[in-house]
């Protein structure tokens, strides 16, 4: 019979460490501190295959899995010496969902299952404590109404907290045994009004409204968003987590709380985390009450928290990485309820994997593994500049959750902060943030709370994002209804759209709009990790997309080892620049355009030889002109709406107009109406697919000619002040080898004559073509005769082999990434079955012909791990991406490497 249930406890378990497949995270680090003796308390594992059969059985377990459930339950109850539901000596249970990756708050838990109306007055008596017992059961049917019964949770609030009010009870644990049965009684009639039903007092029928209702959460909004976000599967499904209750609310020898081998911030071996006491587990993590930092218990209970070092201690060395755990103090006594692998920021693992190569636990190779590419971006967050803070005033002090600083308008609700993000900046401040505001968190620039802890939902949820975050900013007062933040020292208010700035390292805030600063990724444990990455790299090369100097300089700061693409058409925008571009496209003859083009090559020029200058040594592509003419020129609307106002028009509009056409104000009269035709003149239908590109050079043979005379004299310019150079000119949109050998022709002669009349006959130069047209990847071997490099600019050959234009998707991306239609935006996310394999077949069909060819990517996807895992499969030299994005290719680069099948060998172009 196949085994769906798996117990644990008492020194053994069914399972192991190994199987997070079947147990999901938790239920496997629960079967491998049992086997390793961690006092943990029993209990089963429903595996994660029941759950794709719940949903695949429209929400029924099959019977066999039932039998097994009992089965396991009488194996629990036999090792607590209790029976769930018995009204003498009752068996009180946890229920909680454990995916095979952690998604923190994303599903849901219910804590004290097997109370009710009989039970609880059972529990009074055997633990002789009235308030624990009616404490477990309040919690028991705020929990259960809220996730089985689907009530909200702040309905249930409103009577708590107006019981509080009504005895003047600062703390919940002021309320006495007497309240809470009231508050009790409360609950229990809104369930009835809610559900037409009393509470459940079956025992056995809560665990199975309870087991099926952490199965629905999988599917629960804020679970597919989390997943989608981090791109976990949809199918893997939750394991459901059955524990026997242990209770941190018996009093003040009893405790709960969660906590890190290593601060998960910073990656600082400390010991890190927090507690409370007198609390169930629910109370840290919710940010309900804010904790005690974790080094307090040493001094309440020192014997207790000497065990937890030693136990987690174990666990790190076990495991070889840090570990994520939750405990519980009952009595005294220390109990075990979870340790898994933590999640960390960007800088936490980078410093933790050099660290734990020092320390002999884990080598470089592992080290490399351990840590996501896309985690490294948030190594490169910016940091408040000094000078601005000094002029800004600090409004309060939190605790610096996740690292980075953050400058924003202020939002009070998930909803507003996606609704106003693509306008301006947010910060999301909340009194606490629930896991339903995930989508909220996503777009915010940074999170502030003013409950909570290091370990509170946003802590842990903002430092997996990567996202600033300061929690338990106790000086606040967050009152989202009406929408304000008062600083209750001093009384002043800020409002919803006022500007904030946070700092996630130091955990102060700032009211007001403060400047940031880039980090340095040049230094430190990232230097030493990034020069471990690109040891593992070998000959696969990364290059940065760069059209300006100041650009290159921040490529070659992050790593990168070259310029995959320069785009000439940027340099021709800008005061002294577009007016001479313009009066190019509109010259009527050959004549008239060399002259406008004369006045625009000492500007080219003087753009190239500072990309070569920073690049010492190292290649630089530049790509001739791609976009059509239209681009550089008025809308056509604009254009015949200040020809109608013209006539009519004051000195003041005219110099106005005079000025945003770059031309004196007495020509406007005659020059505007050609303006106008020609603009309608090179109006295209579809100009994505009209006359740019390579057809423009074919047409106007003397734009190529122009650019590469200022690539070759930039060459010149800065080879003889002793900088290697090493230009390569890359045609762009080429369909066919004849498009790329009348341009190549243009190209090599002028070069020939500029670098000959230089004496510089011997300088190293390539002509090398795009591939973004389906026909150019069909005919590489053809190509490949006249190319001495391909570079691939995949925005466009996703575009021309899907037949989508990457603008207009955007408008129903989010019906066909919802309905799996595509797995990832294309745009961001490399088709490998589709847009790979014409990839696949130019590089194999080019290198049929030339051996030598040199081939590449600059589109956006060179700097996005799996496509570069991609690029590195199928034989490329290197990828080229945007330069904060190069530490990311450089990190995939090295994963690629690593677990690649191809050798170094396929690299010697």
């Amino acid at each position: 019979m196949k085994k769906y249930v798996y117990s644990f406890g008492g020194g053994t378990a069914d399972g192991d460490g190994k199987m997070k497949d079947t147990l999901g995270g938790k239920g496997a680090g629960l079967a491998e501190m049992s086997r390793s003796g961690v006092p943990v308390p029993p209990g089963f594992t429903i595996s994660t295959e029941v759950c794709n059969i719940y949903f695949a059985n429209k929400g029924k377990v099959p019977g066999e899995v039932d039998s097994q459930i009992d089965e396991a339950l009488a194996i629990l109850e036999g090792r607590m010496g209790q029976k769930l539901g018995d009204t003498q000596n009752p068996l009180l249970v946890s229920v909680r969902s454990g995916a095979k990756f952690s998604m923190p708050g994303m599903m849901d838990t219910i804590l004290n299952l097997g109370l009710n109306d009989k039970t609880v007055v059972a529990l009074v008596t055997k633990s002789g404590n009235p308030r624990f017992a009616y404490d477990c059961y309040r919690r028991f049917i705020q929990m259960f109404g809220n996730v089985v019964l689907e009530i909200p949770k702040e309905e249930f609030e409103h009577f708590f907290d107006a019981r509080k009010k009504k005895v003047k009870a600062k703390f919940d644990t002021d309320l006495s045994a007497e309240d809470l049965q009231v508050v009790i009684e409360d609950y229990k009639k809104l369930v009835q009004k809610k559900t037409g039903k009393p509470f459940p007092q079956n025992a056995k029928d809560q665990l199975a409204q309870a087991r099926d209702a952490v199965f629905r959460s999988w599917w629960n909004p804020r679970a597919g968003h989390y997943r989608k976000m981090n791109k976990i599967a949809d199918d893997l499904g939750t394991a459901v987590n059955v524990q026997a209750m242990v209770f941190g609310n018996m009093g003040d020898n009893s405790a709960t709380g969660v906590g890190f081998t290593r601060n998960p911030a910073t990656g600082e071996k400390v010991f890190y985390g927090e507690f409370l006491i007198n609390a169930q587990g629910e109370d840290v993590v919710a940010g309900i009450r804010t904790p005690k930092p974790i080094n307090e218990l040493k001094d309440v209970m020192p014997e207790v928290y000497a065990q937890l070092r030693e136990i987690t201690g174990m666990l790190e060395k076990h495991y070889r990485d840090v570990q994520d755990f939750e405990f519980t103090i009952q009595e005294g006594k220390l109990f075990m309820l979870q340790t898994r692998n933590g999640k960390r920021t960007g800088a936490a693992a980078v410093k933790i994997a050099v660290d734990m190569v020092q320390e002999g636990l884990i080598d470089k190779k592992e080290a490399i593994l351990r840590v996501d590419p896309q985690q490294l971006d948030q190594l490169l967050h910016p940091v408040l500049d000094p000078a601005s803070k000094k002029n800004l005033k600090n409004i309060a002090n939190g605790l610096p959750a996740s690292p980075g600083a953050a400058v924003g308008r202020i939002v009070f609700t998930a909803d507003e902060a996606v609704a106003q993000a693509p306008n301006y900046p947010v910060i999301l401040v909340r009194k606490e943030t629930v896991p339903d505001d995930i989508h909220g968190m996503e777009v915010a620039k940074g999170i502030l709370t003013a409950r909570g802890g290091m370990t509170s939902h946003a802590a842990v949820v903002a430092r997996g994002m990567g996202t600033p975050c300061v929690a338990g900013a106790e000086e606040l007062a967050v009152e989202e209804a009406k929408k304000t933040v008062t600083i209750r020292k001093t009384g002043q208010t800020l409002k919803e759209g006022d500007w904030l700035s946070i700092d996630g390292s130091t955990g102060e805030v700032f009211a007001g709009q403060a400047n940031t600063m880039d980090a340095d990724p040049s230094s430190g444990f990232l230097a030493k990790f990034m020069g471990w990455a690109d040891e593992f790299r070998g000959k696969f090369g990364v290059r940065a997309n760069a059209d300006i100097p100041r650009d290159a300089k921040v490529a070659r700061k992050f790593g990168a080892q070259g310029i995959g693409l320069c785009r000439t058409e940027h340099m021709f925008f800008g005061p002294g620049r577009i007016e001479n571009m313009q009066a190019m496209i509109l010259a009527r003859d050959e004549k008239t355009r060399k002259k406008a083009l004369a006045k625009l090559l000492p500007l080219q020029r003087k753009d190239f030889a500072g990309l070569f200058q920073s690049m010492d040594g190292f290649p630089v592509i530049i790509r001739t002109l791609d976009p059509p003419l239209h681009e550089f020129v008025p809308k056509r609307e604009d254009l015949m709406v200040d020809i109608a106002k013209l006539p009519a028009a004051g000195i003041k509009e005219k110099k106005e107009m005079a000025a945003k056409y770059g031309m004196p104000v007495p020509e406007l009269k005659k020059a505007l109406p050609e303006l106008l035709k020609r603009v309608e003149e090179l109006h295209e239908f579809n100009p994505m697919l009209g006359h740019r590109g390579c057809r423009l050079g074919i047409t106007y043979p003397e734009i190529t000619e122009m650019q590469a005379r200022a690539i070759f004299e930039a060459v010149v310019q800065v080879a003889k002040k002793g900088v290697k150079v090493l230009p390569e000119v890359m045609i762009p949109l080429i369909g066919s080898v004849e498009e790329l050998a009348d341009q190549k022709a243009i190209v090599k002669q002028v070069a020939d004559e500029v670098l000959g009349k230089a004496g510089l006959k011997n300088q190293h130069y390539m002509i090398g073509t795009m591939i973004e047209i389906p026909r150019a990847a069909l005919t590489a071997d053809k190509v490949a005769t006249e190319a001495e490099f391909f570079s691939f600019g995949t925005n466009d050959l996703t575009q021309t082999t899907l037949g989508l234009s990457r603008d207009d998707y955007v408008k129903f991306s989010k019906d066909y990434e919802n309905k799996k239609i595509f797995k990832a935006d294309p745009f961001a996310v490399l088709d490998q079955e589709g847009v790979g394999q014409l990839i696949d077949l130019a590089v194999k069909k080019g290198r049929s012909t030339n051996e030598k060819l040199e081939v590449g990517i600059c589109g956006e996807h060179g700097g996005e791990p799996s496509s570069v895992e991609f690029c590195y499969r199928v034989g490329m030299n290197y990828v080229s991406c945007s330069p904060y994005r190069v530490p990311i290719a450089r990190l995939a680069a090295a994963q690629a490497a690593i677990s690649g099948d191809k050798s170094d060998t396929m690299r010697t172009a």
